[in-house]
This record gives structure tokens, sequence and C-alpha cells, in this order.
């Protein structure tokens, strides 16, 4: 179920309508990547007086490094961490037109929706941003103490969070907010593992740009499989 949707998705990329809203995800997706990574560097300068060496790239200084090479490949080795809040903040803002794209094609027999009202959608991802954070920071410990479980442990976690906001978000559009929820409950364990399959490559620059919005239009399937599965049984 869960890579059949994805090749779903994959294969839609030709269409014109869901390659546009592809193409502004990335474009959209690199920004905030390049934003938070010079919100990390000026975090970082300010705690060093301004300025930081690293080993191989040598001293980082905001602006001009942010537009050096050396700063480049930074960016490209911390987008491996930086990529789970950036993919958060993407599915909210682009979930409901990938949905309709993903919809008009695959299941054109459903009525339209009414578009989440933009306050709900960032008061949800402000809530599930400050949830994802937190629990990424708590996880450093465990990292810590297991050092060669790390990435395991990252990809678990985020799989979870992840998976559970694409997945509510995709069936708060159709059945509602505690629809959504009950729907969650009932396929908690495929939501885990797809959250998870996203999840991996997310952790590989460049390829990590294009998972946000076919993450969206992965669990817009899954959720129409859910609920088709559900009707059937």
């Amino acid at each position: 179920m869960i890579l059949a949707a994805f090749f779903k998705s994959v294969a839609q990329m030709g269409d014109r309508r869901f390659r546009r809203v592809l193409f502004l995800g990335v474009a959209l997706t690199i920004a905030l990547l390049v934003g938070f990574y010079a919100l990390f560097l000026t975090i970082m300068n300010d705690a060093v007086d301004g300025s930081l060496s690293l080993p191989i790239i040598g001293e980082v200084t905001w602006l001009g490094d942010l537009l050096g090479w050396g700063s480049l490949f930074l960016m490209l080795f911390l987008s491996v961490f930086l990529m789970v809040p950036v993919a958060s903040a993407i599915t909210s803002l682009f979930l409901d037109e990938i949905a309709s794209a993903v919809e008009d094609k695959h299941y054109p027999s459903l009525p339209p929706v009414k578009p989440t009202p933009i306050y709900e959608v960032i008061k949800d991802t402000l809530n599930f941003l400050g949830i994802l954070i937190g629990a990424n920071l708590l996880a450093f410990v465990l990292y810590m103490m297991l050092p060669i479980a790390a990435i395991f442990i990252f990809w678990a976690l985020n799989g979870f969070l992840l998976g559970r906001e694409y997945f509510q978000i995709a069936a708060m559009r159709r059945l509602g907010r505690e629809g959504a929820k009950q729907a969650r409950k009932e396929n908690f364990g495929m939501i885990w593992l797809a959250g998870c399959l996203m999840a991996l490559p997310l952790t590989v620059p460049l390829v990590n740009l294009f998972i946000p919005i076919l993450g969206a239009a992965t669990f817009t399937h899954l959720f129409h499989s859910t609920q088709r599965a559900r009707s059937y049984g």
C-alpha cells in the first residue's frame, strides 16, 4: 500500500498542475532550508563572539560563508537535520493544493472540500513545529547515550511525528479534526511505517528537497486507501 501510493505520486510528476506545485514546494523548501541555516549560523556566531572555526571549512562568518562553497557543503550536511522542520512547514502550506491535484486525477468522483481556514493552518503548524523541535531536542540525550543507534532513533522518532502530521492534515480535509484523529488511531502502524520511509530519504542531501511534496501526495493516497479498505470491511 505504501509503495504503491508513493509510486502513484512520482508518476503524477508529469501532471502540469502537480509539477507546478512541486517546483514551488522545492523552491520554498530551499528558501526555508537557507533561512534555518542562516539562523543556525547567527546563533553559533553570537555564541563565539561573531566567528566560528570549523574543521576543513575554517572560519564561518555569517554572510560571507552563507554564500561560499564551504558553507554550501555545511548546509548540505545540516540539511539532514534541518529538513525535518522544513518538511513539517511545507505540508501545512501545500497539502491542500497537492491533495486537490491528486484527488482530481485519481479520485474524481469525490465531492469538493472547503479549504482549511488559514488561521487553523498556522495554529496547527506552529503547534506541531513546537512538538517536533522539542522532541528532537530531547532525543539528543539518547543520541549521546546511544550513538550507534542515533540514526535509527532519528528515523523512528521523526517518522512517527511526520507521519502523524501528514496523515492528520490529509484526513482533516475529508473527515474533520475528530474524524481524522480516529482514522489516525485506526491506522497507527501503517502511518508510522510510512513516516519512517519518508524520514529516511529526508536525511539524503538534495534528494530530500523533493520529499515534502511527494510525501504530501503519498499520504493523500494512503488516506483514501484506508477509507476504501474501511468501507469494504
